[in-house]
């Protein structure tokens, strides 16, 4: 099991820094264009514990299709999404909200993941998924960054 951890202040508040991060569609706003990401479940998602959602995207090109679970959901400060079906044997994403400072908050993404097909898998992770995920992850800072600016 790898983990990958981010933190990330941003100036907004934590009601609109949750808020943003709690409609599932904005992430087709904050993902890399290169992964042709599409939210499929369908307008208005209800988010709460056990809420599912669909995606499709590519991985170098290959169509994954990928559906995840809210298995927490603890508005403004906490919730974590896991895949149930996807390119990884295990997706657990927590996001965590904090305030700091006057209109500001800190956003803590931690993914725990594996990746299927053993020794292999490990190797794949070393050599494309580690870097994959921290370029996704760097583009979605600066892309959350500018998204919260521009709703002010």
């Amino acid at each position: 099991m790898q983990i990958l951890e981010r933190r990330q202040r941003i100036q907004a508040s934590i009601d609109d820094a949750f808020g943003f991060y709690g409609d599932a569609h904005n992430l087709e706003r904050i993902t890399p264009p290169w992964l042709g990401f599409e939210v499929t479940t369908p307008r208005p998602i209800e988010m709460g514990v056990g809420t599912l959602i669909e995606y499709r995207l590519r991985l170098h090109g290959v169509p994954v299709r990928w559906r995840t679970r809210i298995e927490a959901w603890e508005p403004p400060h906490r919730f974590v999404d896991a895949q149930i079906k996807g390119p990884y044997s295990l997706w657990e994403h927590t996001h965590t909200f904090e305030e700091d400072g006057p209109g500001a908050t800190m956003i803590r993404d931690r993914v725990r993941y594996s990746i299927p097909f053993g020794p292999l898998g490990e190797l794949a992770d070393r050599l494309l998924v580690r870097r994959d995920l921290k370029q996704i992850f760097d583009y979605r800072r600066d892309a959350v960054a500018r998204e919260l600016l521009l709703q002010d």
